[in-house]
Formats: C-alpha cells, structure tokens, sequence
C-alpha cells in the first residue's frame, strides 16, 4: 500500500501545484510576462483566511470566500500599479518588478503578522477520512478535496476561455495585442481580469496548501510558486492542460523522491526532470513550438 499512499499523496500536492500553475500560465499566455509574485500571493490568501477563521471566528465557506475576493483585489491593485505603467517596457523592468512586489508582499508580512509560524486549522477538520481494502489505505479529506477542485478549476477555466467574451478576449490579447485592439478590445480591461482570476486561483492553492501541510509563514508561498512555475514550464506554459499535467506530473515525482531516493535530494531530481524534458521538448510537454517573425 505503500505505492499507493505515495501516488495518492504526489496527486494531492501536484493539483495544488496545478492550481497554482494555471495562474502562472495565463499571465504568460496573454500578458507575456512572468509574475514572480505569484508564490506570495498564495501566502496572503492564507493568511486571509488564517484571519477570518482565528480572529474573527468567521465559518469556514466565508473565510475562503473573503481569501478569494482579497486576493482577486490585490491582483487588480498590483497589475495597475506595478505592471501596467511598464505595459510597453523591456521584459527585463518587468521582471526586476515582479521581484521587487514579491519582496514587498513578503517583507509586509513579516511586519504585521511576524515571522513565527502560525497553526493553520484545516478547512475540511470535520470530514472523516476514507478507509480502502480494510483500513489498509486512508485517503485523508484534504486530498479529495484538493484533486477536486483542481479538476474543477481547470473545467471552469476551459470553458471560460473558450465560452465567454471575456475567454475569447483573453485568447485574441493571446494572439495579437495590437490586432485585438483594433478589433475594439480593451486589453488593458483583459488583461486586469487575467491577474484577477489568477490571484483567485493562488488564494484557492493558498488554502488547500496551507490545510494540507499546516504551517503559515510569509515564505510560505515562495518554494510551492517557484515549483509551480516549473510545473507550469513543464507542461507548457500558455496552457491550461499543460499547466494541470505538469503539476501533477510534478507533484508525484517530488513525492517518490522523497519517499524512494531522500528528503534531500526531491528538489534537485524535480528539477532535473525539468531539465530534461526541456532538452528533449524545449516548448513543454502540450505546449506548441512558434516560430517569431523578425
């Protein structure tokens, strides 16, 4: 069963690398550029809901909720103020200050909720764990829960970007900014809704990461961000399948390196893998080669 357990665990934490990816993969695919504050959003999800449920002894489905929408504001916030005056500077400001609003996230939260690590209560405490082939496999309710909402949130993302307006927006601003402009989209309006919902997903990860391994630091969201973007870079960034295969895919190996090889050495192999894949495949694994016209 040990096999099992091993697999069911790399499952869980490579759909909350999945979750967190998808975010990563849909600022890339439209806005063409990489937002390393990302991980620390994650942290200020959980610390929202840390809050609500601890300090204001708010239900569980509402300090998720308020997590959600604080989040999707403080993506809105930080596009406008950070990346959206540096809409036509060189990729290289944009990273220098992606880095930089990680580093304020993190550094703000050090100063008002202090380095120690705060217990994070679980938000699935009351569920039962489920018993397999005599009580022999125990899948715990976080990881159902998890594996669940990642399929649901890659469904929902699917749907949205090929369904709705707004999707179809997102995936014109993906292709050709200025040619989407002339066709009467307001990119800047798109692209807003892309660091949105992205923040909304890393509150999401922020809270099943937090319930699964319950430790809130203002690192916290830092190591799982930098895996998600190599899951998401895995997979193929740009896309949202590739972004979910990758995190999986990600999450299981970390989890046998473990479990098989050492403690240690798991982010070393996770990233070997990386590198691999990406001398045999350099656009991921469901990404697609295009070539650049200069």
């Amino acid at each position: 069963m040990g096999f099992l357990t091993n697999l069911i665990n790399g499952i869980s934490l490579g759909s909350i690398y999945a979750i967190i990816a998808l975010g990563y993969t849909m600022v890339y695919g439209i806005a063409k550029m990489l937002n390393f504050a990302h991980g620390d959003v994650i942290m200020v999800g959980g610390y929202i809901c840390y809050c609500s449920m601890s300090y204001l002894g708010l239900p569980v489905i509402v300090s998720v909720l308020l997590s959600v929408v604080g989040c999707t504001i403080l993506g809105i916030v930080v596009e406008g103020l950070a990346y959206k005056p540096l809409r036509e500077a060189p990729s290289l400001a944009v990273l220098i200050t992606a880095i930089g609003v990680s580093y304020f996230l993190q550094n703000s939260a050090l100063l008002i909720m202090k380095s120690d690590p705060k217990v994070f209560n679980s938000v699935v405490s009351g569920i039962p764990a489920v018993s397999l082939f005599g009580g022999q496999l125990q899948i715990q309710a976080i990881t159902i829960v998890t594996v669940l909402a990642c399929v649901l949130v890659m469904v929902a993302l699917t749907l949205f970007t090929s369904k709705t307006k707004m999707g179809k927006a997102m995936r014109a601003c993906s292709e050709d900014k200025g040619a989407a402009q002339l066709m009467g989209i307001n990119v800047n309006s798109t692209i807003s809704m892309v660091f949105a919902i992205g923040s909304g997903l890393a509150a999401i990860a922020g809270v099943l990461l937090c319930s699964a391994y319950p430790t809130l630091m203002p690192t916290t969201g830092a190591m799982p961000g930098i895996k998600a973007f190599t899951a998401a870079v895995l997979g193929g960034i740009g896309s949202i399948p590739g972004a979910a295969l990758g995190g999986v895919l990600l999450g299981i190996i970390e989890i046998f390196a473990k479990a098989y090889i050492g403690t240690e050495l798991a982010d070393a192999i996770v990233f070997a893998v990386l590198i691999v894949v990406l001398l045999i495949k350099p656009a991921g694994l469901l990404g697609k080669y295009v070539p650049e016209k200069v």
